[in-house]
């Protein structure tokens, strides 16, 4: 089952949303509780987003008992990058990011 990839972008909009996605990223298989220790908000709060990721396919739970891990699926991210940036020179766009990377390194020195 393809993700769609307007509830993908739309769960993507949202900066807590990604950053609960980079606490799974670092750490997979976490609870809500864990989860609510990386983000000022309710519990409530936290619950919505995930609710939003998991229905953009961006989040897989998996029971443990009376416990629900939450899991990061990269499916829908990468079916992103093959839609919109794979149909571009990939060699052309690492150029340009490393050139930007290097003209970035130079202002700080």
């Amino acid at each position: 089952m393809s993700p769609d990839l307007d509830i993908v972008f739309k769960a993507l909009a949202d900066p807590s949303r990604r950053r609960l996605l980079d606490v799974l990223f670092e750490r997979n298989g976490q609870t809500l509780g864990e989860l609510c220790g990386h983000l000022e908000m309710t519990r409530q709060a936290v619950t919505k987003h995930l609710v939003l990721l998991e229905e953009a396919q961006l989040v897989a739970v998996v029971w443990r008992g009376r416990e629900k891990l939450h899991y990061l699926n990269p499916v829908p991210i990468h079916a992103i990058a093959e839609r919109w940036i794979g149909k571009f020179e990939r060699q052309r766009l690492a150029a340009l990011a490393d050139l930007k990377k290097a003209l970035e390194e130079d202002d700080d020195a």
